[in-house]
């Protein structure tokens, strides 16, 4: 049985992004994701123009002059939403956890999905998939998702990405747009993220919070590793352990988007200070403008 708080949780989440979804994301979603092949649909009369490779010599033949197979785009997609539940997204120090913000773009995304008649399946991860849901049609399936995001309670507390999309490669076979959202507190999945790009049309989507780029000067502090539970006291008001803690940030940022450059992966940036709206609408206008 399902607590009445969760089901409540569901239903405000299902009403902050329906009208996101009806009003912006809908038209966005459906010019950015097309479909990844072509199906037949009919023959008809050969016309001045037309690409003389697509004549039907079958029914040509048949028929005594020029026929052409017409072909269609197969619309229907497979959407995949791979989420990081480990430890290090209940951390927030503005208005809500990272966390918080995954689950509620996660909706926004299948939301998107199943208005324009696609599937969506889920991956639950930590430093093991934890939850596969396969991919389903419809509104009640994605309400399931939903719910299965803030209902889980996550048996491991660190981050393993290539476990996930190691997982993905092998039971997924047919391509897919896939939502890696993590805030990508990992290491050692570069080669399985290269393997799986190759495979599915991947887009990483980051959420960190600005104290994880810029510590301010508060004094003495303890701070706790959330995935392995390790603590350290550190005096923030020396400006070298401040400028140290932002070089290693800036570093990991750049050596991250270095890397999602270099396989050609789409991602978009989410901070917790800030809509993420504003980020989501971007990267599906530069998309969409690439595929023109």
């Amino acid at each position: 049985m399902i607590p009445k708080d969760i089901l409540k949780k569901v239903k405000r989440i299902e009403i902050t992004t329906r009208g996101l979804v009806n009003d912006v994301f809908s038209g966005e979603y459906h010019s950015v994701f097309k479909g990844h092949g072509m199906e037949f649909s009919e023959v008809r009369e050969y016309q001045i123009g037309d690409d003389i490779r697509m004549i039907d010599w079958n029914v040509t033949a048949r028929m005594g002059h020029p026929y052409v197979k017409v072909y269609e785009e197969e619309r229907e997609l497979t959407v995949m939403l791979l989420v990081d539940v480990s430890s290090s997204g209940n951390f927030g120090t503005v208005e809500r956890m990272k966390g918080e913000i995954a689950i509620e773009l996660c909706a926004l995304l299948a939301f998107s999905a199943i208005k324009n008649n696609d599937k969506v399946g889920l991956m639950i991860f930590t430093d093991s998939v934890e939850k596969y849901v396969p991919p389903k049609k419809g509104k009640k399936h994605v309400l399931r998702v939903l719910r299965e995001l803030l209902y889980h309670e996550p048996k491991g507390s660190r981050t393993n990405i290539a476990a996930v999309l190691e997982h993905l490669t092998r039971i997924q076979r047919r391509r897919s747009v896939v939502f890696l959202v993590s805030d990508f507190m990992s290491t050692g999945y570069e080669k399985a993220l290269q393997i799986a790009s190759k495979k599915h049309d991947i887009v990483a989507i980051t959420i960190t919070d600005p104290r994880e780029a810029k510590m301010p000067d508060v004094g003495y502090i303890e701070l706790e590793d959330s995935e392995t539970g390790e603590k350290i006291l550190v005096d923030t008001s020396l400006l070298d352990i401040r400028e140290q803690y932002s070089n290693v940030a800036q570093d990991t940022i750049a050596r991250r988007t270095k890397l999602f450059k270099s396989i050609n992966l789409d991602h978009i940036d989410i901070k917790t200070d800030e809509s993420y709206i504003d980020p989501l609408i971007r990267f599906f206008r530069i998309r969409a403008k690439r595929f023109r």
